[in-house]
């Protein structure tokens, strides 16, 4: 079964949603030891499984934290402790997945969109084409 061109599959994605519940479930308990990871509010907007279902790349942001990239190399540093504390809540799966964490700059990029939106140039260029149409 080939996946190539497209968007991920509905398994995929539903895997992938499982796996970023479970895993914001575990970091809200605070299972991992470590000082940094422990003082930060991790928000898990999304996991993108492999097709294969072997990796699973989690997109978090570290919200309030002085440094976004330590909190993101501590992740990676507890993958392995991380995917092991998984297993019982994904226990349906058949391989535990690697875990891999990513910084999730989504909420960055929606903010640049917004401003641009309301940006003097733009609001100047939607009042012509409102302009036109009459």
């Amino acid at each position: 079964m080939s996946n190539t061109g497209k968007g991920p599959s509905q398994r995929m994605l539903r895997v992938g949603e499982q796996v970023r519940h479970a895993l914001a479930e575990m970091l809200q308990r605070g299972e991992v030891r470590d000082d940094l990871i422990e003082m930060t509010v991790i928000s898990v907007s999304e996991v993108r499984m492999s097709p294969d279902l072997k990796i699973a790349t989690a997109f978090v942001a570290p919200l309030g934290a002085k440094d976004d990239a330590a909190v993101i190399a501590a992740l990676n540093r507890h993958a392995r402790f991380i995917r092991g504390r998984m297993s019982p809540a994904l226990r349906q799966m058949k391989y535990m997945p690697e875990f891999r964490f990513r910084l999730d700059t989504s909420y960055d990029n929606f903010q640049k969109i917004n401003e641009l939106l309301h940006s003097p140039e733009v609001a100047r260029d939607l009042g012509q084409e409102d302009e036109d149409k009459e």
